[in-house]
């Protein structure tokens, strides 16, 4: 058994419903082969039984009608009745011998019933005691097993003359018990096996029904996960529902710790923005080299601050079940922000028909962040042409964005997404956006790649968690 289950899929050996029905298959089978071989052998004890008292029967009767006149012949008083004993070869046989010695008899079928014909009963040298009787199998006429059983009986012609001794046998074929037998086995194997039928069908429906909670429970879990719950809702059994509401009080939790870590995050922001504000409007307006370099430092400074903020807040977002954000309607904000921006530059921006059912498995402002960063990049770059357009790929949503400017080479894609990621490197127009874009993505269970453009420019593939299973994030 353990190797059978060494040999199994983990699929199948971690399955509930596996293993529950092959509990019951392998109990309901062993239940029936064990029900079937007992009811049988009880049968068939019995109809031994009922053989071996019907010939005692005939044997008593055979013994109380046999008489020995003053002649010395032997005859019955009374025929026996049974219309098989008048039959040849009906299966059923009686036999009266006279023993004259120890040893064998002197006369074989002294008296016989007609359904022997011509054959005898040939008795075995194991010779009762009078009044015993004794059983044995022997080979009867055309070729039958015969069940008999035999007594001695000794008889007196007139009284104080010598005795006689006689050996009475009853006999009858052995297929009047074993037929009957096989004709129950064979009934009993086919309503035993409907039966089993019966069960394993009850077993399969228990089965499905008792699983049916779980399936329920999934489907709670996946509301959950895309969004359109904050918490497991449905109606479950009373063994399930003490899971489903720890299971509640964890999301509340991680709901609870989520938004301390923003309120955290908001507060070491206002914290640090403040005495940067103070440098950065003590330097202003002012000459020479100290002034230059605090503006310079207060400028990095400030950008890394909001960088790692947002990655902490995106990272706690990320780990936040049920967020979810309708790709339409940031897209058509964060356009009408471009345009205006950039309106003196008159780029023309085309976006492809976005279906209602796009949706991105995060929160909304990091959405704005990774496409208002990609769009804001485009627009610089772009000589007149942008073209954005949005698809499902499974269980994720592809966002591609075009642009007709010179693009990037190839060999420096790799690393204008991956700039920033050094402190030394994030000053204004090294790329940082780019890596904002990548890393949030990346937190997300997605990624960014840089391509050529069918416009000439360069083209960004943003890849994001859609409706299904969103990835651990790194």
């Amino acid at each position: 058994m353990k190797l059978l289950a060494l040999r199994l899929p983990n699929a199948v050996r971690n399955s509930l419903r596996v293993r529950l029905l092959a509990g019951t298959l392998a109990w309901i089978i062993t239940t029936i082969v064990i029900a079937g071989w007992g009811l049988g052998s009880l049968f068939h004890h019995h109809v031994a039984r009922q053989f071996h008292a019907e010939l005692k029967t005939h044997l008593d009767q055979l013994t109380a009608n046999i008489v020995l006149d003053g002649a010395g012949q032997l005859s019955l008083s009374t025929p026996l009745t049974d219309p098989r004993l008048s039959k040849p070869y009906a299966g059923l046989y009686w036999q009266i011998d006279r023993i004259a010695g120890a040893d064998y008899p002197a006369s074989v079928g002294v008296l016989r019933s007609r359904s022997l014909w011509d054959g005898v009963l040939v008795a075995s040298l194991d010779m009762p005691a009078d009044g015993e009787i004794h059983q044995h199998r022997i080979a009867g006429p055309m070729g039958t097993t015969l069940g008999m059983i035999e007594r001695m009986v000794i008889l007196e012609e007139q009284p104080g003359s010598a005795a006689q001794k006689f050996l009475l046998m009853v006999a009858a074929d052995t297929q009047l018990m074993t037929a009957p037998a096989e004709r129950l086995n064979g009934t009993l194997w086919l309503a035993l096996g409907v039966l089993a039928l019966g069960l394993v069908t009850a077993a399969i429906f228990q089965v499905v029904i008792a699983l049916a909670p779980l399936q329920r429970l999934h489907k709670a879990l996946g509301a959950v996960r895309n969004g359109e719950n904050h918490r497991l809702k449905g109606d479950f059994p009373v063994e399930i529902e003490p899971l489903v509401k720890e299971f509640n009080t964890v999301l509340a939790q991680n709901n609870e710790i989520v938004a301390r870590a923003r309120t955290q995050a908001g507060n070491l922001a206002h914290a640090l923005k403040t005495p940067l504000s103070v440098l950065a409007n003590a330097a202003h307006g002012k000459s020479g080299e100290l002034a230059g370099l605090v503006t310079e430092v207060v400028d990095t400074a400030t950008r890394q601050v909001d960088y790692h903020l947002m990655r902490a807040r995106a990272a706690a977002a990320v780990r936040m079940p049920g967020a979810h954000t309708l790709l339409a309607p940031v897209v058509e904000g964060l356009v009408r922000v471009m345009r205006r921006v950039h309106a003196d530059r008159k780029l023309e921006f085309v976006v492809q028909p976005l279906a209602d059912s796009l949706v991105f498995r995060g929160e909304e402002q990091d959405l704005h962040e990774m496409l208002g960063n990609l769009l804001d990049n485009a627009c610089k770059w772009a000589r007149q042409r942008i073209e954005l357009q949005a698809f499902p790929d499974r269980d994720k949503l592809v966002i591609t964005l075009d642009d007709d400017g010179p693009g990037i080479a190839e060999t420096r894609r790799n690393a204008m997404i991956h700039r920033g990621a050094r402190l030394d490197e994030t000053v204004p127009g090294s790329g940082l956006g780019l890596a904002i874009v990548d890393d949030l993505a990346r937190l997300y269970g997605g990624q960014l790649e840089l391509t050529d453009s069918p416009l000439g420019g360069l083209r960004a593939i943003l890849t994001l968690p859609s409706t299904e299973t969103l990835q651990n994030p790194r």
